[in-house]
């Protein structure tokens, strides 16, 4: 699949659009019929869809791939999204919370990028930490259904921080898109 300079071959699995990461009829982020209703509801709508590709983006690839390394210096990969936004899902409830902050998740600075190394035991972990700082964020969240309600020592509206939220998912989607054709060629939306 490699060319002569080791780029892999541009692939996808959409047999409808050759730009689309899966077709339109097995994509799970695709819904019928109307959107949904209200702001939270297309908030919520948005986050689960930028979660979802997230984990497609890192379907079926090994703990080495998930691990590789983007372009140096950066130490970004795709298991390092993963447990980067563990860590930033824990400190968004330091952001509502009262109470003392709650620790780093993987300890010092940028461990979540450094420490994502190729080790199954570390790719398990990092999605059990993910999916449990997810539900633990949406669960602090979902007593605060008004947008505007001002939660915290920083009196954070819920409204900001969700579009944080999304903003924040979307954004490591594009960079997981990067990082997922570079691996293998693999491109779609």
């Amino acid at each position: 699949m490699a060319r002569m300079n080791d780029q892999p071959a541009r692939w996808t699995q959409a047999t409808v659009y050759p730009d689309m990461w899966a077709d339109p009829d097995d994509d799970p982020r695709e819904n019928e019929g109307a959107g949904p209703e209200g702001e939270l509801a297309t908030l919520d709508d948005f986050l689960s869809g930028y979660r979802l590709t997230l984990r497609m983006k890192c379907e079926g690839l090994d703990p080495e791939q998930l691990a590789r390394r983007s372009v140096p210096p950066s130490t970004m990969s795709l298991l390092g999204l993963v447990r980067h936004l563990a860590e930033v899902e824990r400190d968004w409830r330091n952001w509502i919370s009262d109470g003392d902050p709650l620790p780093k998740l993987y300890g010092r600075r940028d461990a979540d990028f450094d420490e994502a190394v190729a080790d199954q035991a570390v790719v398990d972990a990092a999605y059990a930490d993910l999916e449990r700082e997810q539900a633990a964020t949406d669960a602090a969240l979902a007593g605060h259904p008004d947008l505007g309600e001002r939660l915290g020592k920083d009196r954070t509206s819920v409204r900001e921080l969700m579009v944080h939220r999304v903003e924040e998912y979307a954004r490591h989607c594009g960079h997981a898109d990067l990082l997922r054709e570079c691996i293998d060629g693999r491109v779609g939306q």
